[in-house]
């Protein structure tokens, strides 16, 4: 295909944003049904304790309340929910599985879990019968702090454990003891990685209408798993899978959380409209989601690195502890990715890594954008800036001399990755992308004159540049259906949600490519079960590689399907054929053609006879299943500049060079860069969710939780790199969560540059100003005492 034809690769601007622009995109709390129902939740107001008697006698009164609930009224249908990501096949492995139900029953375990639900007319009229609810609590000791947790005396977050240990997962390779008795130098840390929250501008919400006369259930919800969630609802309420039809409409964010199957109410409101025969609907407000929506983050690591006298690694060796909060349904997904991730781009002869996941009285954790990575991240990059402060190293220099080389693909790390496989780096080239940071954020001007002559003016500039990598496009599949219609436009349906990540947009480029139709003329269909019956979900940045690759397959089909029909009708041989501006036409005679919706017509007659064995219409479904995830891979580089004063901090400049393999749009690709750089700039100086020893969330709201605004993230240059992944055809990486991974471990290191302080060691995310004087003052006590 010549270049000019080319889709595919060009910053081809979102189809779906006109009708978001507009107004005219349907999220879930626009869906109104007649005589609709609402439904509003009791929440502990405790961290952990036992539950007495539950007192709705008042609440029953009150005009306008249809209704309460509690575990009692539910009889079978109360039941633990699934485990989502089963443990991963390590030898040595322990995993406890304690997965949460619909309401709590006999205990409650974190502030928030429901007890009990209000059915009303309205939302207003449910929220006020809410308050008239009394529960009787026996409060319990709360496990908060994780090493705490760990204790022989420590309070139980389940009963029937002997120990708050929710998992341990020991992986290695190589041999560590060897490494470090042969090393030069040995430098060992605590890092602390602290709990956030993704805080989506669009809460979740649930509406579920059940219609006797068709037998058939309707459910809107705000997920990334259209259909796994369709067929897990349909088995726990005892439906046939085509009796449910489950809409993932527009998403107002995901990030993760909204992977999460099932949360309480995703169960209970489908339940409730079967019960009820009346369409119901519950919309999370915003102080249910600092409760009840899963959180990520919590990490302890005590890590320990052994280099050469070069600042060569010969090993890493890393003890860390995972707050999972009360339940674990998703697995080891998050904690996985750390023990892996740490490993980075670099060449680590020995890895001794053994995980301890936690249960602890705060609410659940999965994963949020990043999922586990940052944590790896951070340490592996602090680590390295510790090696080359001690060894006298730029920060480039310690990176270049550890980087894989190319010929060293595919790297087999042998340790097991969240998809229960080997971890396989398909394909990388890691120095150009840091030296193309280098040179966007202009490291060697800085250090020449621009930090020299702000210090002369009593200002602290300070630059950092680090390296990651990230596991991508992970299966198990994904499936896509094209089709070309009599209209002469193009279909592309697929079994993934969207959340604002492009699909719409990509997906049919993709299909437009092969096709040769314009990008505006592919609608795409995504989240709707009755449209597709397939898939996984939108999660572990796989969009575009496993379901475009789906798309991709289907395509190619449906384009030859298309030359075999007008080859036939054109009687002329497929090799003289060509697809060019919505129609087949010779390329000898481009006169002779056809358009595609008259070949769709013609491949799907009304009368008359067929050969045997041929498929009415042109359209194709094809699926698409990694047998491993493709490695992603980049460098950021910030300048940011500490007020002396406060301890504020301004960035201002953020470059970020990543590579994703082939780049199907370089517009939606920096929009994604964008959007994560974003959370990952919230991540380190602004969003902590603060719990105290009792296990309540201090600042539950976003007026003590703190977001980054547009006044404080910078502009920020996005470069590319382009190592083809040999793992699919279109030779794609994913790239929704780049931006934000490496984000904490930059941010500590250009603050350690800006402030040049002997001894200052930033080892802990998130910041703010009061952490950041605090660490200040004992450094700058500590070099004093030292004096």
């Amino acid at each position: 295909m010549s270049e000019d034809r080319r889709v595919l690769g060009r910053r081809t601007p979102r189809n779906e944003d006109p009708r978001l622009l507009t107004g005219r995109a349907l999220f879930v709390d626009d869906v109104q049904r007649p005589g609709m129902v609402h439904v509003a939740f009791v929440r502990s107001p405790h961290a952990h304790a036992r539950l007495g008697a539950i007192d709705a006698s008042a609440a029953l009164q009150m005009p306008g309340v249809l209704g309460v609930y509690t575990a009692d009224d539910l009889g079978d249908y109360w039941q633990p929910g699934p485990l989502l990501v089963p443990p991963p096949p390590v030898s040595g492995m322990e995993f406890h599985e304690r997965t949460q139900v619909p309401l709590a029953r006999d205990k409650v375990r974190h502030v928030g879990e429901p007890v009990a639900l209000v059915v009303a007319e309205s939302r207003y009229l449910a929220e006020d019968a809410v308050e008239q609810i009394f529960v009787d609590y026996e409060p319990l000791p709360a496990v908060v702090d994780l090493v705490a947790a760990l204790e022989p005396d420590a309070a139980r977050v389940h009963d029937d454990l002997d120990s708050n240990l929710a998992a341990f997962v020991p992986q290695s390779r190589g041999d560590y003891a060897a490494a470090r008795a042969e090393a030069h130098l040995v430098l060992a840390r605590t890092f602390d990685y602290d709990r956030g929250a993704s805080a989506a501008i669009e809460n979740r919400g649930v509406v579920a209408e059940w219609d006797p006369r068709e037998d058939r259930l309707t459910i809107w919800d705000t997920t990334q798993a259209p259909i796994p969630v369709r067929n897990g609802l349909a088995a726990m309420l005892g439906l046939s899978e085509h009796q449910v039809h489950l809409i993932a409409p527009f998403i107002g964010g995901g990030f993760g959380p909204k992977i999460m199957m099932f949360y309480p109410e995703e169960v209970l409101i489908p339940w409730l409209a079967l019960q009820l025969g009346v369409p119901v609907k519950w919309i999370e407000d915003r102080s249910e989601n600092f409760y009840a929506t899963t959180q990520e983050r919590g990490q302890i690591h005590e890590a320990e690195i052994a280099v050469d006298t070069e600042g060569r690694i010969l090993g890493v060796r890393d003890r860390f502890l995972h707050d999972t909060g009360a339940y674990d349904p998703y697995g080891l997904t998050v904690p996985l990715n750390s023990q892996c991730t740490l490993l980075g781009p670099y060449r680590i002869p020995a890895y001794d890594s053994e995980m301890r996941a936690v249960f602890t009285n705060k609410t659940i954790v999965t994963p949020y954008r990043g999922a586990g990575r940052q944590h790896g991240v951070f340490v592996i990059e602090r680590l390295l800036d510790l090696v080359a402060r001690e060894l006298d190293l730029d920060p480039f220099e310690v990176r270049r001399r550890n980087f894989l080389q190319p010929e060293d693909f595919p790297v087999d790390q042998t340790i097991i990755y969240q998809d229960f496989q080997p971890l396989v780096y398909d394909s990388g080239n890691y120095e150009p992308l840091l030296d193309q940071a280098r040179q966007r954020i202009g490291w060697d001007q800085f250090l020449e004159s621009e930090q020299p002559n702000a210090r002369a003016e009593g200002r602290l500039l300070g630059i950092g540049v680090v390296a990651y990598v990230e596991g991508t496009g992970i299966g198990p599949f994904e499936g896509a259906r094209v089709q070309i219609q009599t209209s002469g436009r193009v279909t592309v349906v697929t079994g993934v949600g969207t959340q604002g990540q492009g699909h719409y947009t990509v997906l049919a480029q993709i299909a437009a490519e092969q096709l040769a139709v314009p990008v505006t003329s592919v609608d795409v269909i995504t989240g709707d079960t009755d449209q597709f019956h397939w898939g996984t979900g939108t999660f572990a940045s796989r969009g575009a590689v496993v379901a475009g690759n789906a798309v991709h397959a289907a395509a190619v089909e449906v384009r030859a399907k298309t030359l075999a029909i007008a080859a036939r009708l054109l009687e002329v041989t497929e090799d003289e054929l060509e697809l060019v501006d919505s129609e087949v036409r010779v390329v000898s005679d481009p006169t002779r053609s056809m358009a595609l919706g008259t070949l769709a017509a013609e491949a799907n007659p009304m009368r008359g006879a067929v050969t045997p064995g041929t498929e009415p219409g042109l359209e194709a479904t094809r699926y698409f299943g990694p047998h491993r995830g493709a490695t992603a891979s980049g460098a950021h580089a910030m300048v940011l500049e500490v007020d002396p004063e406060t301890y504020d901090v301004t960035i201002h400049r953020y470059v970020v060079v990543h590579d994703c393999g082939r780049i199907l749009n370089p517009l939606i690709v920096d929009g994604q860069v964008h959007g994560g750089v974003a959370q990952g700039i919230g991540n380190c100086f602004y969003e902590e969710l603060v719990y105290d020893e009792n296990g309540q969330l201090m600042n539950a709201s976003l007026m003590d939780f703190l977001l980054p605004t547009s006044l404080d993230v910078p502009r920020v240059e996005v470069g590319h790199e382009e190592t083809v992944s040999p793992l699919n055809e279109l030779g794609t990486k994913g790239a929704g969560e780049a931006g934000a991974i490496p984000t904490g471990a930059l941010f500590a290191q250009a603050l350690e540059n800006a402030l040049d302080l002997p001894g200052l060691e930033i080892l802990q995310i998130p910041l703010n100003p009061s952490k950041l004087w605090h660490l200040v003052q004992r450094a700058r006590a500590a070099h004093t005492s030292a004096g």
